[in-house]
């Protein structure tokens, strides 16, 4: 097949073959090239404006080129197809860059390099008398990072500036030191103590009486708002015994009851009714009274036991105070009698600690009581130390050994009780006997402690171990002390 020699052929030959199946050849038969349009004279087969027409395999858009890749101004969607003419389709309305004849852009990367990270700016290099004017708005957190970072860097190097941040930041924690949504519990205190200056009762309550009042209020605060649930809240009430901790579980109407049957040993002696009637034990114990009036109850407490309680605690109060004991008359607690205004002291004592334990129950916050109330709590169990000694002596739980012989009135072996706080104050609590008197000279023990830490001790809510913050002196004397404390407490 030597004469069928292939030869190539451009795309203008090749959509001249498609469109008419003929060839353009010239008079001797030959194949006649198709070049560009040049400068030679129109003949027959050439355009009414002098172009060479050139007929164009239909592309994307159709339409004939013309010279350059532009479009035949005589060619358009308006212009009709003369006799011999092919219909002329309009040139698209942008040309290719392949039409132009000039290089593709280079195709742009799958991914841009990462950039350099911008360098980060530098401290902040500012003049002493600036950061010095800074460090009130630095106090206040109200300075840019900038500027904080500035004048920390510098106090680390300016005593002086250091001093006056320090001051600045103590006063912003004064300005804005959060506050309790509860009443301060002195402030019914200071209140009665300005109504009364000013006008005087007829008939006041004893001041040993005023700790009760108080208490007994600021415990019945708390209930008022109480629902059905929060009544029936589950308590654990804590005591010591027999040098163990010793758990009970009950309700807060449960605690409400336990008070209301042990505040009665109180209205019995005073002559009031006994809110126990019928139910109450041979033994007068506050124990025995609880547990018989839990027992005789034909429902759990509920918050119906509020009432009694609360009329319970007035009719207290007013007996105390019209009667105008001195507070001598003798409270008997089973195995044990207090005077009457110890009792009252113990009662509210009782009322405290019991009223942080509901609080607890509930997830509400309860403060100590004031300092002059607290003092006297205090106190009462101070003077109490001895005699606790002196029985747990007979019942063979001391564990020091040097123990002396001393005549009643006598000064003997001695350890100092500095309780901490708005409550506090020193004792001297002899160890040999409780008829023997305190003396600074026969010290052998020291124990530091905080008041509200004390109370929570001889509560029982505190273990005799982690009470004391401060020991010096005899460890077996000081181990006495504080387990004679802690078997004060009781259900």
């Amino acid at each position: 097949m030597s004469g069928d020699r292939s030869e190539p052929y451009g795309d203008l030959e090749h959509a001249g073959r498609d469109r008419g199946g003929h060839e353009d050849r010239g008079g001797d038969g030959k194949r006649r090239a198709e070049t560009a349009p040049d400068t030679r004279t129109t003949g027959p087969e050439d355009g009414a404006d002098g172009t060479r027409e050139r007929d164009v395999a239909d592309g994307p858009g159709g339409g004939a080129v013309g010279p350059g890749g532009g479009t035949d101004p005589g060619d358009g969607p308006d212009r009709e197809a003369g006799p011999g003419h092919p219909v002329r389709v309009p040139p698209p309305s942008r040309s290719s860059a392949e039409d132009t004849g000039r290089s593709l852009p280079a195709p742009a990367p799958l991914s841009e390099p990462e950039s350099e990270p911008d360098p980060e700016p530098g401290p902040l290099m500012l003049e002493h008398r600036v950061l010095t004017s800074l460090l009130g708005a630095w106090a206040l957190a109200a300075c840019t990072p900038e500027e904080t970072a500035a004048v920390e860097e510098h106090l680390g190097a300016c005593g002086a500036c250091a001093d006056e941040a320090l001051r600045l930041r103590d006063a912003v924690g004064l300005l804005q030191r959060p506050e309790s949504l509860d009443l301060d519990p002195g402030l019914r205190t200071r209140v009665l103590e300005t109504c009364l200056k000013r006008r005087p009762p007829r008939i006041p309550v004893p001041d040993w009486a005023c700790a009760y009042d108080a208490e007994t209020a600021r415990l019945d605060a708390l209930l008022q708002d109480f629902g059905d649930t929060e009544w029936h809240t589950p308590v654990r009430l804590r005591w010591y015994e027999a040098d163990e901790a010793a758990t009970r579980r009950t309700t807060v109407a449960g605690v409400i009851a336990h008070l209301l049957a042990v505040d009665g040993l109180v209205a019995a002696a005073l002559g009031l009714p006994d809110p126990l009637g019928g139910l109450a034990p041979g033994q007068s114990t506050p124990s025995a009274r609880t547990e018989a009036f839990w027992r005789g109850a034909h429902h759990p407490p509920t918050r119906s036991v509020r009432g009694p309680w609360r009329a319970q605690t007035h009719e207290l109060v007013r007996t105390v105070s019209f009667t105008g004991s001195t507070g001598r008359m003798p409270v008997s607690y089973g195995g044990y009698e207090l005077p009457l205004h110890d009792a009252m002291l113990d009662r509210a004592f009782e009322c405290w600690v019991h009223g942080e334990d509901i609080a607890e129950a509930v997830d509400y916050p309860y403060e100590p009581p004031t300092g002059r109330h607290l003092h006297g709590m205090v106190d009462l169990a101070a003077r109490m130390l001895p005699a606790v000694l002196e029985a747990r002596r007979q019942a063979g739980q001391e564990v020091s050994t040097e123990r002396r012989l001393v005549a009643a009135g006598a000064p003997g072996r001695s350890l100092r009780l500095e309780i901490e706080g708005s409550g506090g104050g020193e004792w001297l609590i002899p160890l040999d006997s409780p008829a023997a008197k305190g003396s600074a000279e026969h010290e052998v023990a020291h124990i530091a402690l905080d008041g509200s830490e004390f109370c929570r001790l001889a509560a029982g809510h505190v273990s005799p171990q982690e009470a004391a913050a401060g020991q010096v002196g005899d460890k077996a004397a000081i181990r006495d002390v504080l387990l004679a404390a802690a078997s004060m407490s009781r259900i």
